[in-house]
């Protein structure tokens, strides 16, 4: 026996809209049993302090259909079996219903988790649903879209249990809603293995990057060992380096010239320029999806006029770990200009992609979190601090080398990460197709 994906012509109307022959539309409340956590249980039983064995599911432990626990609460496992009626066991699934509606994963440990304000239990009846495909169909745009329908929008969005009972559920034959998760599981089991593959890259990148800028390469192209050769590295302002290389500072490195200060006068009339705000610049990448347009006269437009390889750098930032990214201009963007809250950096002889590479480093980002200003809510840095970071000096073959193996890690990455892009395409698109049942899962001899 094997299975294909068949294209359905036989349709009949329901209350959600057409939907196959043989398939039926219930209630969630007809197909599963839901609750929530007592107002109760929480005054009088949770205590985070206790720090317990249980995680306590909250809304942001639910992201795009899984589980995220990298922030959690947890209460004692007796707390838990007190509370049996909110406890969570495999099969299970949880949504939040205040403030983001409709995130939705499903248990798949005994024992482990508990409900959080704010996050309802869906225990499905497995002879009318299982739970991979209700999980699916919960996460369906048409399900979403539903939920919304039955959601209370007022400055704190809520569902209450009632109308969560009323949500309609598209539900096939059970053998074809098991075929149906399996194949979704197929793809979901894709995502995760390149998502936890880039997560790796990325984590390997930032390692190696920090070796590469603070030993170098010799003339093999290995890596330099300070522990088996300490005699070929020195003392320095940015601590222990190759004895071959010098410490410089950005002032000496680099033409620094600041943006277009915005305002009334800037609004754009006769004169209309492109510019990148610093939405646009992120870490490593200039972003070309949303460009503004500002006034300036060709005589202002000259001297800020970006090319090639030039270095941006953000001025301010409510998040202190934003401060001070930095990107490369692609050929994109060369001829547009910039604002005053992103600083220009070209370089005067040093390899650009080797200086983006020591800007965006760990070294450079731990000196913005130690000197910026805050104002306002806005952690900001000035053209005297960015003049004074230390940077480190090569040869220019050195720096080619060690940016054509950071470039090489990053060409990867951006592969995984098309891929990964491409496979969540592919989920949606599997996700109308059957869950709507416009194509049917079969099984032939």
């Amino acid at each position: 026996m094997r299975e294909v994906l068949v294209k359905n012509e036989e349709f009949k109307d329901s209350p959600v809209g057409k939907i196959p022959q043989d398939w039926e539309v219930k209630t969630l409340g007809d197909c599963a049993f839901i609750t929530k956590l007592a107002g109760f249980e929480y005054t009088n039983y949770f205590d985070y302090s206790q720090q317990g064995e249980v995680i306590a599911l909250r809304v942001l432990n639910i992201r795009n259909g899984v589980l995220d626990l990298s922030d959690i609460q947890s209460i004692p496992r007796k707390v838990s079996k007190q509370l049996s009626r909110s406890s969570l066991g495999k099969g299970d699934l949880v949504i939040s219903y205040v403030g983001t509606i409709g995130e939705v994963a499903l248990i798949e440990e005994d024992e482990r988790f508990h409900l959080a304000p704010n996050v309802a239990k869906i225990s499905p009846n497995p002879e009318i649903v299982r739970s991979r495909f209700l999980l699916a169909q919960i996460l369906s745009q048409a399900a979403q879209k539903r939920i919304l329908d039955l959601s209370t929008l007022t400055s704190q969005p809520a569902l209450s249990m009632s109308r969560l009972r009323q949500l309609m559920i598209v539900l096939p034959p059970i053998p074809e809603q098991r075929r149906i998760a399996e194949i979704l599981d197929t793809v979901d089991e894709a995502i995760a293995r390149t998502s936890s593959l880039i997560i790796k890259l990325k984590q390997t990148k930032t390692g190696l990057l920090q070796d590469l800028l603070t030993r170098g390469l010799d003339e093999h192209g290995k890596l330099r060992d300070p522990q088996a050769h300490p005699e070929q590295f020195k003392d320095s302002p940015l601590g222990r380096i190759p004895k071959e290389w010098d410490v410089s500072d950005v002032e000496i490195q680099f033409d620094i010239t600041a943006g277009f200060t915005l305002g009334e006068h800037r609004r754009p009339r006769n004169n209309k320029r492109k510019y990148l705000r610093v939405a646009n610049v992120h870490r490593d990448e200039i972003v070309l999806d949303d460009i503004a347009e500002l006034e300036a006269e060709d005589h202002e437009l000259s001297s800020r006029l970006l090319q090639k390889d030039d270095l941006l750098i953000v001025e301010g930032h409510a998040n202190p770990d934003e401060i001070g990214r930095c990107a490369i201009v692609p050929a994109e963007a060369v001829g547009l200009t910039f604002q005053n809250h992103l600083f220009r950096l070209r370089c005067k002889s040093m390899n650009p992609n080797f200086a983006l590479a020591w800007l965006n480093s760990e070294w450079v980002r731990a000196y913005w979190r130690r000197l910026c200003g805050t104002s306002s809510g806005l952690n900001t840095i000035n053209r005297t601090m960015l003049n004074a970071i230390f940077v480190p000096i090569s040869t220019q073959d050195e720096q080619r080398s060690i940016v054509a193996i950071i470039d090489t890690y990053k060409r990867r990455i951006r592969t995984e990460e098309a891929y990964l892009n491409k496979l969540k395409l592919q989920k949606q698109g599997l996700m109308q197709d059957l869950l709507t049942g416009k194509v049917r899962v079969k099984s032939i001899k």
